[in-house]
């Protein structure tokens, strides 16, 4: 079980040493990324006892993985309904989770891509109606991939692809300006901020596309990727994220703790 606070790697500003990488994302860990303890469940990355204890997200709206009371969509939605059908997320926005995603993506932990991507294809292979004809990631503009050295949503797409047996393209769509960081800004300003920024080409396998992200919190970010790939030509768009992130001032649901099969 978790007993000490996640530690991450030292924070590397630079590219993610390449071999370093390659290991990180393909090779199975042999301690738990929580508690580090050496009975992993096969494959996974965490013990049993860890994985009990994830925060996972059960009653949410559809549309926005807004948590509710039951099962329903939100008035938000009911009122502007995204550009996708449907937005899939596995966990709430807490530890230990939020720790396992600031690790991939502010300290170049590759190896968690590999664990959440696992536990996000449990949440999926109950959840998902339809197996999509292709996984399009996030992309992110190539001066900040240039400095992180590595997408984290690619690292998610990239397992997820492999357990759910669906191609991946990271080319089809690319951020074509420079945006400010979301993190830094308020709902109007996000949306604003990521208008027209993504740029989609036609390819075949656009009848219906799972866009994958680490996080979600107002969700303007996916829907410009769904909108651009929809301009391609997609008829039909879900998304998936590892986590929802709550806007400020929104009141937090309880977290699912337990097996997604016991949800």
């Amino acid at each position: 079980m978790r007993g000490s606070p996640l530690v991450c790697q030292p924070k590397n500003h630079g590219k993610v040493n390449v071999w370093s990488r390659i290991v990180q994302r393909w090779l199975p860990p042999r301690v738990c990324a929580l508690c580090g303890a050496a009975d992993c469940l096969p494959g996974l990355g965490l013990c049993a006892g860890c994985r009990d204890e994830l925060p996972w997200l059960d009653h949410a709206c559809p549309l926005c993985a807004l948590p509710l009371p039951a099962n329903g969509t939100c008035g938000a939605c009911q009122r502007r309904p995204p550009p996708y059908r449907r937005l899939t997320a596995a966990f709430h926005y807490e530890p230990p989770i939020a720790e396992l995603i600031h690790g991939l993506k502010f300290h170049g932990v590759i190896s968690h891509a590999r664990l959440l991507g696992e536990l996000m294809a449990e949440r999926l292979a109950e959840t998902m109606e339809a197996r999509p004809r292709l996984i399009v990631p996030v992309p992110l503009h190539r001066q900040r991939l240039h400095r992180r050295g590595y997408n984290q949503a690619l690292e998610l797409a990239r397992h997820l692809a492999r357990r759910l047996d669906v191609p991946l393209d990271y080319r089809c769509c690319r951020r074509v300006v420079a945006t400010a960081p979301q993190s830094e800004l308020t709902a109007q300003a996000r949306r604003r901020n990521v208008r027209n920024a993504f740029l989609a080409r036609r390819r075949a396998g656009l009848e219906h596309v799972a866009v994958v992200d680490d996080v979600v919190t107002t969700g303007h970010t996916v829907a410009a990727v769904a909108r651009s790939l929809r301009a391609a030509g997609a008829r039909q768009l879900e998304v998936w994220v590892c986590a929802r992130v709550l806007p400020p001032g929104t009141a937090q649901g309880p977290a699912t703790v337990g097996r997604p099969g016991q949800l």
